[in-house]
């Protein structure tokens, strides 16, 4: 195989020049937003995670390696494209396995695994869609993972499902891209990259948000939130023995203590 042989499956590009295919190649600066902004959120946490990091580190790699394709447009370029999308899908279902239900390391290799086996022989046996079907098993994984969370985790099942929607819509203009060429000379393949940057925000910041112990964050003390929402240390399956006393419960309870002191002293 010749990996220098040019690459010329987009609307945009006539010829093989550098900026043949510019909005397909500038839009891949939405893939370095989104890691920037999930870096800043992971900073925010002030906790190590080093699987989010390394996921944000991808995202960033899709944004370079999907440029380098879009103007270089050759068969080895374009490794430097699927690679960097393959490694962030994987290893986003198995952070999945593991943080949002537990799985342990092993099991989570493993279930990963069989997961990218069967979306091989899926994209081996399926065709269409203009190349589109390889996408459709992350697809799946995404709403089922949605489902089965949206009883248990429902912040995070959101975050899932609204992802898995934006994803859909980028898929669609990821497969007309080629059909609509007569119509729109640009093509749609610059709007498959701009809502996918979308679709990897939203996929680190749940990530990042339920952090490494597989729960939501929630920073505050309980008693100084006055929106009155439950945080961890209300739920009836976690007592506080187990979380301690928040930082003004002990205040309430001293100044109490001293009221009750003074009652004491004046009877």
């Amino acid at each position: 195989m010749d990996w220098r042989e040019p690459v010329r499956d987009y609307c945009e590009r006539l010829d093989g020049a550098f900026w043949s295919e510019p909005l397909n190649a500038l839009t891949n600066a939405g893939f370095l937003i989104a890691a920037a902004a999930a870096l800043v959120q992971l900073r925010r946490r002030r906790e190590p995670d080093p699987a989010a990091l390394a996921l944000i580190v991808v995202t960033a790699s899709v944004g370079v390696g999907s440029f380098l394709f879009h103007t270089l447009a050759t068969r080895g370029a374009m490794l430097l494209d699927v690679i960097p999308i393959a490694i962030f899908i994987y290893g986003f279902f198995l952070l999945a396995l593991r943080r949002f239900f537990g799985l342990g390391l092993v099991a989570g290799v493993v279930a990963t695994a069989l997961f990218g086996v069967a979306s091989f022989l899926f994209g081996s046996i399926v065709h269409g869609l203009n190349g589109s079907v390889a996408y459709l098993p992350a697809l799946a994984a995404l709403a089922g993972f949605s489902s089965l969370l949206w009883r248990r985790e429902p912040l995070v099942a959101q975050g899932l499902a609204v992802a898995a929607g934006v994803f859909l819509i980028s898929l669609v203009f990821r497969t007309i891209d080629r059909a609509i060429c007569p119509a729109i000379p640009t093509g749609t393949h610059f709007l498959w990259h701009s809502l996918n940057a979308v679709v990897l925000w939203l996929l680190l910041r749940t990530a990042i948000m339920t952090g490494k112990a597989g729960e939501l964050s929630d920073p505050e003390p309980e008693c100084e939130r006055p929106d009155g929402r439950m945080r961890h240390s209300d739920r009836p399956d976690i007592s506080r023995r187990q979380i301690g006393p928040c930082p003004c419960q002990s205040d309430e309870e001293s100044i109490g203590e001293q009221q009750r002191v003074a009652i004491g002293d004046v009877h």
